[in-house]
């Protein structure tokens, strides 16, 4: 029993350079499914939420290709993207019609924390930590 609780404390972490354009969310998605294989549902759905939001927005941010890692220690995950683009995500108030302008909002509501770090050469990395996961 404690060799679990000691693999459960230990910390993971992966780096994934994503492709640009519109499948780059979907596989986003499939590698955090598969970095917390056997974490519960909940746990990876919300985490799979927070993944397809960021990097759908760093791929409409920048020209280039964006980079996402993963960590987990002590049951948080903190999920990290980083692009090339100009600007910083800001929180909106989207209306009941509009088709997008509510990932950041996703972002905060299940993060418990998130934050985003400009770069002095330009571009930003956007963190959001989950727990327990």
């Amino acid at each position: 029993m404690r060799a679990l609780r000691d693999a459960e404390r230990r910390a993971a972490r992966v780096e994934y350079l994503m492709p640009q354009g519109s499948g780059a969310p979907r596989l986003a998605r499939r590698l955090t499914r598969s970095f917390l294989a056997g974490r519960p549902d909940s746990a990876t759905a919300d985490a799979e939420l927070v993944v397809s939001e960021l990097v759908t927005n760093a791929t409409k941010a920048s020209a280039g290709r964006c980079r996402m890692s993963l960590r987990l220690d002590a049951g948080e995950l903190t999920v990290a993207v980083h692009d090339d683009g100009p600007g910083v995500p800001r929180l909106k108030t989207a209306s009941q019609s509009a088709e997008s302008g509510r990932g950041i909002t996703l972002v905060r509501a299940l993060a418990s924390r998130w934050s985003v770090e400009p770069h002095p050469r330009g571009g930003k990395t956007v963190r959001a930590v989950l727990a327990p996961c």
